[in-house]
């Protein structure tokens, strides 16, 4: 679904009739092309509105930080039509180009952001606290599925299957996209005000970038009375301010010279994959005191992990000859596991 030209008409869905909703609602192909008739897709999409919370089930995560994160992980029915929701009708709304995650345009990303406060005199990281369980109900139905792109009886069933009761949950695949849009707003007051200043702004779902030459307690003031207004507060625990005496690193990656990642992570992975090939995948988890026996799960999923580092390495250092080499190294070995196990 493209954001139509027509918007900002407040009286569009005047003379819309339910007949004209479940055209619409059926248009958005919420739960696939599976042959349903148009009735039992219907009365799945209300039942599933009036009960979301039943199709949810808390789990808890590890953090990089430490400590754990609990998300709420949805069913397969809801997933699947949430899914389709963000297919058919999200990735077809605006959102702000500061906005870089959860994009699916490969200019944006974690290299991109990055990329944006590179060589700054600069660099302040803000944080906002609990960012998707600050994003109420009435904030999606009227900045996302708004009266000016839905009638409000669509608007308020996409906006039930989107959210966890009240709030957006972290965990359901349409809740990032969400944000972005919840964001847009922000996003663009907050780029308009920074360019007068010759500031650069990104932010990175709840991770807000500033690098430039600028008084941080100013920028800090202005992000935390808009973020105030709109219902968010920022995290003061999370507040970093990086001069170029420092390393300054945004998103996770050292951004003094060029955005990559730190020679003390590349050192460290060099040294794990030396090991594994040395000595062999099992006996390196052993002498690393992951037990005195590792299945062959544990040592494909510990493959996987540094096969996805290496990945990371290789976003910005993509000629790198090592790391190449260790990438199709790995490949072949887990590549070789499927065939043995008949995967």
């Amino acid at each position: 679904m493209k954001e139509p030209a027509f918007a900002g008409r407040r009286d569009l869905w005047r003379y819309c009739t339910d007949a004209h909703c479940r055209d619409m609602l059926l248009s958005f192909r919420l739960l696939g092309d599976n042959g349903w008739p148009e009735e039992k897709i219907l009365a799945c999409l209300y039942a599933l509105s009036n009960h979301t919370e039943a199709h949810y089930e808390k789990r808890r995560i590890p953090k990089r930080s430490g400590g754990t994160r609990t998300i709420l992980v949805p069913d397969p029915l809801l997933k699947h039509v949430q899914r389709n929701l963000l297919h058919h009708v999200l990735d077809g709304l605006s959102v702000s180009d500061n906005a870089m995650a959860y994009r699916k345009n490969k200019s944006f990303g974690i290299v991109s952001n990055a990329r944006i406060h590179v060589k700054k005199p600069l660099v302040m990281k803000l944080d906002i606290v609990d960012f998707f369980g600050n994003i109420t109900f009435p904030m999606v139905l009227h900045q996302v599925f708004s009266p000016q792109l839905f009638p409000p009886a669509v608007g308020n069933l996409l906006t039930a299957l989107c959210c966890y009761g009240e709030y957006l949950p972290q965990g359901a695949p349409t809740s990032p996209s969400v944000s972005n849009r919840i964001m847009k707003p922000f996003d663009e007051w907050m780029e308009s005000w920074c360019r007068e200043r010759d500031i650069f702004y990104s932010r990175y779902s709840d991770d807000l970038t500033f690098s430039g030459t600028f008084h941080p307690g100013e920028v800090k003031g202005r992000v935390k009375g808009f973020l105030g207004a709109m219902g968010f507060e920022l995290n003061p625990k999370k507040t970093v301010v990086l001069s170029p005496g420092v390393q300054q690193k945004v998103t996770g990656l050292v951004v003094n010279e060029k955005a990559q990642t730190s020679k003390e992570y590349r050192r460290k992975l060099r040294q794990e994959i030396y090991y594994c090939r040395r000595f062999g995948t099992e006996e390196h988890l052993i002498f690393s005191g992951k037990g005195e026996r590792v299945s062959e799960a544990d040592q494909k999923q510990y493959l996987r992990m540094l096969l996805g580092k290496v990945n990371y390495v290789r976003m910005t250092r993509p000629e790198d000859p090592w790391f190449l080499e260790a990438k199709q190294w790995m490949e072949g070995l887990l590549e070789a596991g499927k065939k043995n196990t008949g995967e």
